[in-house]
């Protein structure tokens, strides 16, 4: 697919299984079952989808999924499935190269979007994308390093700070435009300061969700997920831009929806449902 001056393609980087009341609130499990089947330990399968953007002087990737050298108990915990396929051996699977990265934009700095920016050299954590600079809003940033019990365990330090440390990390004071087809928007409920990536010209429009709508079985305003610090921002935001969706046919993109890459959207009296899974790009 290409949006502007953009070639746009999906990475996949494996699976991790989160409990799936924890994904679903106060939504009793024979509705969101139908859509998010749950293992023995109530557990589902959820994806890790990146995007990477390529123009003839950029190559920008948006997240960077879990990533790879998490200890045997962390894999155990999440049933964390990226031996084979990760951030890394995804991207070379479409000749990409860690060193040909020139952006990283972070939609938020929960370790299973931001885990694959760094990788273990040497017993130590170091950017995986030497050349690249990693952006994320400032008020993410200051949150991560400073959360509370709340959801402090999403926060991995070790997989932050080393961007820090090397100099690479741009926190940004705001939302807005980053290039002519690239617009990053703030949304507060499932994060203070997490950014969907709107991507757009004249013709279509993606917008890469985050965690405002993770699988095509949130697209409901009400689902929404039980780690949200503030639930009810959240369905304000899901409301807002569910509707821009319809107005403007826009296609949504889903970072963990294991089986789907995005959907359209409409909206019937009784709400905002499915009017088209979308499996790849055109």
């Amino acid at each position: 697919m290409k949006i502007g001056k953009y070639e746009i393609d999906f990475i996949e980087t494996g699976s991790i299984a989160l409990d799936g009341g924890a994904m679903f609130g106060i939504i009793p499990k024979l509705l969101w079952e139908k859509t998010n089947h749950a293992d023995e330990k109530n557990r589902i399968t959820l994806g890790g989808r990146c995007l990477i953007l390529q123009s003839e002087s950029k190559k920008i990737l948006i997240d960077s999924g879990t990533g790879i050298d998490w200890d045997e108990k962390f894999e155990n915990i999440y049933n964390l499935q990226n031996k084979s396929e990760n951030i890394l051996t995804s991207l070379a699977q479409k000749n990409i190269q860690p060193e040909e990265i020139t952006d990283v934009i972070l939609t938020h700095l929960h370790f299973d979007h931001v885990g694959g920016s760094v990788i273990k050299k040497n017993g130590k954590f170091e950017p995986t994308f030497p050349n690249a600079k990693y952006f994320v809003l400032k008020k993410q940033f200051d949150w991560g390093i400073s959360s509370t019990n709340r959801d402090s365990a999403s926060f991995r330090k070790e997989r932050i700070l080393p961007l820090v440390e090397n100099g690479v990390l741009t926190l940004l004071e705001k939302d807005g435009f980053w290039d002519d087809e690239i617009e990053l928007l703030e949304i507060n409920g499932h994060t203070f300061g997490q950014q969907m990536i709107k991507i757009s010209d004249s013709k279509q429009t993606l917008l890469f969700c985050a965690d405002l709508i993770p699988t095509f079985g949130h697209i409901p305003t009400f689902f929404v997920m039980g780690y949200d610090l503030q639930p009810l921002i959240t369905i304000e935001e899901k409301k807002k831009y569910l509707q821009k969706s319809v107005d403007e046919d826009w296609t949504l993109v889903f970072v963990h929806d294991y089986f789907n890459l995005g959907a359209k959207v409409q909206k019937t009296e009784k709400g905002f449902s499915v009017k088209q899974l979308i499996k790849n790009f055109e």
